[in-house]
């Protein structure tokens, strides 16, 4: 019984040999044809996958679309490129209907996975190149790992789906379960994505960044880091604020790094008792005091008023730079320049005064302070 069952395997054998070998002879004449064209197909590819390699290497940080394109280009995996080779081989040979329907799969399952792993790398990518630079320095170095994930679980979930429906598995079921499952996660995890959605707004809309100096309510500080759900800015005062990003994008955000210059006030008045053709020198003698200051330029300088004790100026310039610092020391010195400048030509600066006149029993005035007359002697 033994040795029957060894011939008959020996037998079987044989024939699925011989099977093989009239294959090859049946198909003579369209193999190398087939071969050729997926030896030219895989070759095509692993250029494709060389070339994004340099261009990866040319801008490893993906700031331009060669970069991006690079990054897609380069994750061609060699099980993609075998596939494909294969199924061009099963459409121009005449190859048995199960091993064709097995090529038909694999090309399958290769295709659907390598889209979603060029998929992903696109995202990344375009999320890379928006940064616009060092990721390790901005929200997408912090959010990358999650993002990442996210992208993947995301592409991959399709990628199975149209899998499994190519292949006849009704995939209605599983659709709608995976729809649950993620409004239960998306309900679960609100304020995390919340927090990561508002520094991917950050990141692609960028009303500030790393290093920017900003503005809102009654806080002011340089952004020294734009975390997955935190901002950490650093005051003048030294201490460390920490907003949330969600909270953050709800205010109204004043950014100095927007401009190049900063523009300065600085209000001041003057005596009542100064001559109108005194006040006339004091825009000129304002310009000449800002113009003092290379760094400053001059807008202008006008009265905006008669005030209780002084008449009011305001004087406006523009100081070349956004750091704090050197603002600070702009204005001190524009100050200074106009204090001497005045005091050059005796314009007295006001300061909040208030005179009493009384009247004497016969209803004259009684001056609060000394005149002088006809002789020169002070009368009461």
């Amino acid at each position: 019984m033994i040795g029957g069952n060894a011939a008959e395997a020996i037998s079987s054998g044989r024939e699925g040999v011989q099977a093989i070998v009239d294959w090859f002879r049946a198909n003579a004449s369209e193999l190398p044809l087939a071969l050729s064209v997926a030896a030219c197909i895989v070759l095509f590819m692993m250029g494709l996958r060389l070339g994004g390699a340099a261009l990866r290497n040319r801008d490893p940080e993906c700031r331009h679309w060669r970069g991006v394109i690079g990054r897609v280009l380069q994750k061609t995996s060699i099980l993609f490129m075998v596939a494909a080779a294969l199924d061009m081989v099963a459409s121009y040979a005449v190859v048995p209907l199960k091993v064709e329907r097995l090529f038909d799969i694999f090309f399958t399952v290769a295709f659907f996975l390598q889209s979603a792993i060029w998929a992903r790398e696109l995202v990344l990518g375009v999320i890379s190149r928006k940064a616009g630079e060092d990721p390790a320095e901005t929200a997408i170095g912090n959010a990358l790992s999650v993002i990442r994930v996210l992208v993947s679980v995301t592409l991959f979930a399709l990628a199975i789906i149209a899998i499994l429906d190519n292949l006849g598995v009704n995939v209605t079921a599983l659709v709608a379960g995976l729809g649950i499952g993620g409004i239960a996660i998306g309900l679960a995890a609100q304020g995390i994505f919340a927090d990561l959605f508002a520094a991917l707004s950050i990141l692609f809309d960028k009303p500030f960044k790393r290093g920017d100096l900003i503005q809102f309510d009654t806080s002011t500080g340089t952004i020294e880091r734009i975390g997955l759900k935190t901002t950490r800015l650093r005051s003048a005062n030294g201490e460390q604020i920490v907003m949330a990003n969600t909270k953050l994008l709800e205010r109204e955000i004043h950014n100095f790094a927007g401009g190049r210059t900063r523009r300065l006030q600085l209000p001041f008045g003057l005596i009542y008792q100064t001559p109108p053709d005194e006040l006339e020198k004091v825009s000129s003698l304002a310009k000449g005091a800002v113009e003092s200051r290379k760094t400053c330029t001059f807008v202008r300088c006008a009265i905006m008023g008669f005030g209780p004790s002084s008449i009011d100026f305001e004087l406006i310039f523009d100081s070349r730079t956004t750091d704090l610092n050197k603002v600070a020391a702009d204005r001190s010195a524009v100050a200074l320049a106009l204090l001497r400048s005045f005091s050059d030509h005796n314009l007295e600066f006001a300061y909040p005064t208030q005179t009493t006149f009384t009247a004497a029993p016969d209803g004259a005035m009684i001056m609060p302070y000394a005149t002088s007359g006809p002789s020169g002697d002070a009368n009461a």
